[in-house]
């Protein structure tokens, strides 16, 4: 089972930004997809971004604009580039990754709070 931990939440000011980091125990290439969700208090878990394979990505219209995800292979690592946050983004972020064999691997979650 391939694990994937989370690092760089933190409390940031309204209009800031953070750097959010995921590390794969081993090649993200074993993953079809990887990408962050976020679930805030009382709400649901939701995907914010995706990078696929073969390196193209998606955000969700909320953070259109905002936030880009990338990723560094030789690193084994995915990012979360979150830029001109709100209060809106304040959420435990999770990151995810689909393996080719169907499996689903999730990390810890990593805390983000904005607020002034």
């Amino acid at each position: 089972q391939v694990q994937l931990v989370e690092s760089g939440g933190d409390l940031v000011q309204p209009g800031g930004s953070l750097r959010l980091s995921c590390v794969a125990s081993d090649s993200i290439f074993r993953f079809s997809s990887m990408g962050w969700y976020r679930q805030a208090p009382g709400k649901e878990r939701e995907s914010v971004a995706t990078i696929n394979n073969d390196g193209t990505t998606s955000v969700v219209e909320s953070v259109q604009g905002r936030f880009t995800v990338s990723r560094a292979t030789a690193k084994n690592t995915i990012y979360l580039q979150m830029n001109n946050v709100t209060p809106e983004d304040t959420a435990v972020y999770y990151c995810n990754g689909q393996q080719w064999n169907g499996a689903t691997a999730w990390g810890q979650g990593t805390r983000v709070t904005v607020s002034s």
